[in-house]
């Protein structure tokens, strides 16, 4: 049995899950919304705190971190990526997910081959190219200040 170009083509079609473009899309930014509500409130909180601003960016991103492996350690993370997507993938939040999913996920091979091996096997990748690249950004720097 032969099937023509446009035979296939047409299987495919009816077969293919329909492109839900628009909902994610919306998703991602009501979601991602949401997290820069909560991080300038957390930031107003810490300012109306007392703290200086350089203090209160730093808590806020410590909390935004803890809250991130909370929430995944709950399992509540992933249910927000299935409505937010790169909503909730783009904030430190979602780098705090990639860390903490893995470890939690292989907990049970034991703290070192499991949980410590597997830490860093999403986020490695981020944390060296993304020490590399300052290393690299601040000597350019460095040449452009003092030539």
């Amino acid at each position: 049995m032969t099937i023509t170009k446009e035979e296939y083509s047409l299987m495919v079609d009816r077969t293919s899950p329909k492109s839900r473009l628009l909902r994610d899309c919306l998703g991602a930014f009501f979601c991602g919304v949401a997290i820069c509500t909560v991080v300038q409130a957390l930031m107003n909180l810490y300012l109306v705190a007392g703290f200086a601003m350089k203090d209160a960016r730093c808590l806020t991103s410590v909390t935004l971190v803890l809250a991130g492996a909370v929430l995944t350690a709950l399992g509540w993370y992933d249910n927000m990526a299935k409505i937010g997507g790169a909503g909730t993938l783009v904030p430190i939040t979602g780098f705090s997910n990639a860390v903490c999913a893995p470890a939690i996920e292989f907990k049970s091979e034991g703290f070192v081959p499991g949980t410590g091996a597997k830490m860093f096997i999403i986020a490695g990748p981020v944390i060296v190219y993304g020490t590399v690249a300052s290393i690299f950004y601040g000597f350019i720097y460095y040449l452009m200040q003092h030539t």
